[in-house]
């Protein structure tokens, strides 16, 4: 709950936002805006050196000092952000990026040292403080958005410096509270750990690059094939699965930390347990998402006259896309548990690879949902060889009959809301009941948990 404080409110900002970017500005400019985050959210891990993984990996081990730690991330990500500067200049010449790689660099400055003083905040466990500062850098993004571009009117730059700005007081305001200078001292460092944390964190670099492909390359083949404002209207597209990442965010957050410390005879009952509460949360949420799509959109552009209103057509398929990354990041949870990182790798690039080849094939003859399709067909793909490796580490109890007819309603819905433009709301209906019925008895047992946790009378899991 602490952690859906903070979770919530930095999600909540997406929805806030939306009308007010689809009025400030056009979709080039919004298509534009989202291409320099993205590119600069790819450039991160590889200048970071990975840190942000291996800061909550080796901050949650009671053997490892927590100094040598920060100090070693602290190390690892200057040295990675010079090397970044020197690249620099070559990355300026890429057209797409319009002149903007000064603006790139300082984004994947700030946005990495909030990372490092966030996770290592949630590392040590002061889990109150991390949903604070979550609250708090919502408020700042609004703010500086508003005056960077409705003061300012300073369009693409105001997009992304309204982050820039709010990342950097974010992660001056940790290190001060937590008082994170304490953990800093090159002289008495253990660089042994540092090595590796490196160790650990390298591997996972191409890991995390696939799934920036996975998940952002229809961005750029999109872009390449149609345009700036093709590019715009996904954007608003991928705003309504923003909310199951909010649900699975929250939940993600927590479920590491519990996740990295079960052990014992009752493991593989646990992760069990807890996979099919969190599917049947997603299912359910997902369905009622596609019911309700063309309503939200018209709330998000604030009408259906205005020119972003066509993203609804593209985000059923994401919606599916952000039901089965959830699934992946759940089973990628044992790898990690398990120091697995080969597998890690090797089933991130499957999906990737199958999401490139996808794009190619279906962007030039489908548009913007042959993207989109592409998107949901790698994460699918990689959650079913996922789920079939990992049993031989933690034996879930799959239950694909379920799984199959939830996908299949699923399917229906999608299918009638982009091929039915009259008459769809009532099997759209009876289809998104059909999905509640079908998780119904897992919902109601996870609400008694929770009920009893709360009311003190707890239940085993």
């Amino acid at each position: 709950m602490i952690f859906a404080i903070g979770t919530f409110s930095s999600k909540v900002l997406v929805f806030l936002l939306v009308p007010f970017y689809t009025n400030i500005l056009t979709k080039g400019e919004l298509g534009l805006a989202n291409l320099l985050v993205q590119t600069a959210n790819l450039i991160i891990p590889i200048s970071s050196i990975g840190m942000s993984n291996a800061i909550i990996r080796f901050g949650l081990d009671r053997h490892v000092d927590k100094r040598d730690v920060f100090t070693g991330a602290i190390t690892a990500i200057g040295a990675g952000y010079l090397l970044l500067l020197a690249l620099s200049p070559l990355l300026s010449d890429l057209s797409m990026m319009g002149g903007h790689i000064d603006l790139i660099c300082l984004y994947v400055l700030t946005a990495s040292l909030r990372s490092l003083c966030s996770q290592f905040v949630r590392a040590k466990q002061l889990v109150k403080l991390f949903a604070f500062d979550g609250v708090l850098s919502t408020l700042m993004v609004i703010l500086f958005n508003l005056l960077f571009l409705l003061v300012f009117k300073m369009g693409v730059m105001g997009y992304v410096l309204a982050t820039v700005v709010s990342d950097m007081l974010s992660a001056l305001f940790l290190f001060s509270i937590a008082s994170l200078n304490r953990y800093i001292d090159f002289r008495g460092c253990d660089w042994s750990v540092l090595g590796s944390m490196l160790r650990y964190a390298i591997p996972l670099i191409p890991t995390t690059i696939f799934w920036w492909v996975t998940n952002v390359s229809d961005y750029y083949f999109i872009r390449y094939y149609i345009d700036d404002e093709a590019v715009g209207l996904i954007t608003v597209a991928y705003k309504i699965p923003t909310i199951i990442n909010l649900l699975s965010g929250i939940f993600s957050d927590a479920w590491q930390l519990s996740a990295f410390t079960e052990s014992g005879a009752g493991r593989d009952r646990f992760f069990s347990n807890v996979f099919n509460s969190y599917q049947a949360l997603i299912f359910t949420a997902v369905s009622g998402l596609i019911l309700f799509t063309k309503l939200l959109t018209a709330v998000l552009v604030v009408g259906t006259k205005n020119p972003f209103y066509e993203a609804w057509q593209y985000t059923p398929f994401l919606l599916l896309a952000t039901a089965f990354s959830c699934f992946v990041t759940f089973l990628g949870s044992i790898y990690m548990s398990e120091k697995r990182g080969v597998a890690t790798l090797v089933t991130t690039a499957l999906g990737a690879i199958i999401n490139i080849i996808l794009n190619v094939l279906l962007i030039p003859r489908f548009g913007i949902n042959g993207g989109t399709f592409a998107t949901f067909a790698g994460y699918f793909l990689v959650f079913i060889v996922r789920a079939v490796d990992t049993h031989k580490y933690i034996r879930i109890r799959w239950h694909p009959l379920s799984l199959i007819l939830n996908l299949a309603a699923l399917g229906a819905q999608v299918w009638i809301l982009l091929t039915m433009p009259e008459g769809w709301i009532l099997p759209e209906v009876l289809l998104c009941l059909g999905v509640i019925l079908l998780n119904l008895r897992q919902l109601l047992t996870n609400f008694q948990r929770i009920l009893g946790k709360l009311l003190g009378h707890s239940r085993p899991a």
